[in-house]
This record gives structure tokens, sequence and C-alpha cells, in this order.
């Protein structure tokens, strides 16, 4: 037996194996779900009840989902030029920090003025969290994995800092908290009494974008061309080093934005524990979705989907909610798994005997 590569693989297979993977995810995670003692048909409803059972319950899957969105197309973007940015943890708290120190007070202007400042200097701020890294990369060839990985923790020892100086909320009773946001800086909620917010609009506008970029533009051909063999591209005439510039600034736009969703649309403050982790979920998000925009919506969803409904069955069934980070790693290791086998066919060598 050998291992050879696919000639082209088909279209089907390409968007099989994530849906294929998420299934078999689902499925063992099964397994200590019954060893925990629940039954699982029961637990699996009381997940898609607490998901799809009412509207406030669909509306906390998509306040879920949002980070994951703008993080994932953060992650996918990237990617997809070998440019392998691990920092949007830290480039989604800069995007929130950003907001926080314009939309707290310190520009005195109406909603359709202060709103879109925030949004756009988010991003610049979550933009440049990445162009650094970038920079290193491009300049001096460090290795940006290592790079914007120690950036999620330098950038959170400085929010810190600034929760408990600049931006420390006076009438916040000794908290490390930052001040409000003032209520004209707030991002629209989409349904009354319900926390789900126009930067999901921002977030499924931006995939759509990215998916345009990609497949019609010049600079998604660019950034697809460097992506593949960096030293074929740079042979064709384009400027290797400026698209990966190009490139990072927008993945860490997208993380900014993430951050901005956070505080801007759901919080209205930051506090150094505002991201449970959706930095690291993109990528989960990202691979998952087999870095396609449009596949990073539907993956993270998905991802949304499940921690939601793993929480409410956690509350109805008295199981551990940690099922939720084992479906997502299983998923993710399915989908690594999976992607093996779309780009590689194990072929049974025929020995001929004279």
């Amino acid at each position: 037996m050998r291992i050879e590569p696919r000639p082209a693989p088909s279209r089907r297979l390409t968007l099989g194996v994530p849906v294929l993977s998420a299934v078999i995810a689902l499925a063992l995670a099964a397994i200590p779900l019954g060893f925990a003692g629940a039954d699982i048909l029961t637990a699996y409803g009381e997940m898609a009840r607490g998901v799809f059972g009412s509207v406030f319950a669909f509306s906390e899957m998509l306040t879920r989902a949002t980070p994951l969105i703008f993080t994932g197309l953060a992650a996918a973007l990237a990617f997809r030029a070998k440019l392998w940015n691990i920092g949007a943890e830290g480039q989604l708290y800069l995007g929130a920090m950003a907001a926080v120190a314009i939309g707290a007070g310190a520009i005195d202007a109406p909603g359709i003025v202060l709103v879109p400042l925030i949004v756009v200097l988010g991003a610049a701020a979550g933009a440049a969290g990445m162009v650094v890294p970038a920079v290193l990369k491009t300049r001096f060839g460090a290795d940006e994995v290592v790079t914007t990985l120690l950036l999620n923790f330098v950038i959170l020892i400085f929010v810190q800092m600034m929760l408990e100086g600049a931006l420390k909320d006076p009438m916040g009773l000794g908290w490390p908290q930052s001040a409000p946001i003032l209520d004209q800086g707030m991002l629209p909620t989409l349904i009354d009494r319900m926390r789900v917010h126009s930067g999901l609009v921002i977030a499924l506008v931006a995939a759509a974008v990215a998916q345009f970029m990609l497949a019609r533009s010049v600079w998604g051909f660019r950034l697809r061309a460097v992506g593949e063999n960096p030293a074929a591209a740079r042979h064709a005439g384009i400027r290797v080093n400026r698209t990966l510039l190009s490139v990072a600034i927008v993945s860490g736009g997208l993380a900014g934005l993430a951050g901005v969703g956070e505080v801007a649309g759901l919080k209205g403050y930051l506090t150094a524990d505002l991201s449970p982790g959706f930095g690291y979920t993109g990528i989960v998000v990202a691979m998952l979705a087999g870095l396609s925009p449009v596949g990073v919506v539907i993956s993270a969803l998905f991802i949304a989907s499940v921690f939601v409904g793993a929480d409410s069955m956690s509350r109805a069934m008295g199981v551990s909610s940690y099922l939720a980070d084992l479906v997502v790693s299983m998923s993710l290791l399915c989908v690594l798994v999976g992607g093996f086998f779309a780009r590689y066919r194990i072929v049974r060598s025929v020995r001929v005997q004279a």
C-alpha cells in the first residue's frame, strides 16, 4: 500500500469533509456522554432545544457566533496566504480597548458619528496588533507563529495595566474594568429585549466581501498565489511582502472588530476576562470551514450552537458543559484527518510475480 496525491479533489469531497467531520465529532462525543450516565438521545435533544427551542435561545447562539465569525475570518484569510496568525485573541482585546477609549466619553458626538468611529478605530487597533509580527516576518524572517502567540500575553498584560490605570472606571468600586461606553456609542440590537446586536450584520457583510475579494479580485488572486507558492508568485511579479502586509492588516482588523462587538454591542465595558478564547476558537472555525469565508459563517454557527446547546444540556441534565470543548476539539481533529484523505488516497500495490 502507498499514499499518493489525488489529481484533483472533487468539490463534493472538499465540501463533504467538514460536514462529515462535525457529524463524526458529535457521534464520538456520545461515548463520554454515555459514560457520564446520560441518555444520549435526550442529551442531544436538550442541546437542540437550547439552541432552537425559542427565539431567545436562537438569539443567544447568534450572539455567541458573532465574534467567532470575525476571528474565523481573520484566521482564514491569513492562513490562505500562509501567514499563521495565532494572535487574534490579543488583536480582539486591542479592538475592544480602542472602542472603550473612544466610546467612553473621549469624543462627544451623536451615535451616527460615534458608532462608525468606534468600529473603524477598533479595527485599526486590531490591525496594528498584526502589523508588527508581519513586519518582523517580512523584514527579519521572524516566525509569526511565535510572535503572534507571545503578543497575546503581552497585550493582555497591557490591557490589565490600562484597566488599573487610564481606562479604570472611577465609579467601578475598585473593580478592574473600564468606564462604560456611552449609550449613543453602543451598537443597535437586532431584536428587542435580546442581546444579539448589529455586529452580526457587520460580520456577515465582512464574510461576503471577503468571499468576493478572494474569488473575484486581483488582491484575492495575489493572496492565493502567495499562499500556494511564494517563490513562483515573486517570479510572476507579485510583491509578496506587500501582499503579506495587506493580509495582516485585514486579518488583524477583523479580529479587532470581534472585540468592538463584544464591548460596544454586548457588554458595554472592558474587563480582562472579556473573551473566553474567541481568538483561539476562531482558528478551529477557519479550519473547519476549509478556510472559506462563507464556510466560516456556517462553521461559526455550528460551534456556537455546540457551546450554547451544551450549556443548556448541562443545566437540564447535570452533564458537564465541557462536552462542548470536546466536540470542538474532535471536530478539528476530524477535519485534519479528513483533509488529509481529501488530498491523498491510499493505493494498494499489486505485486506481479514473474
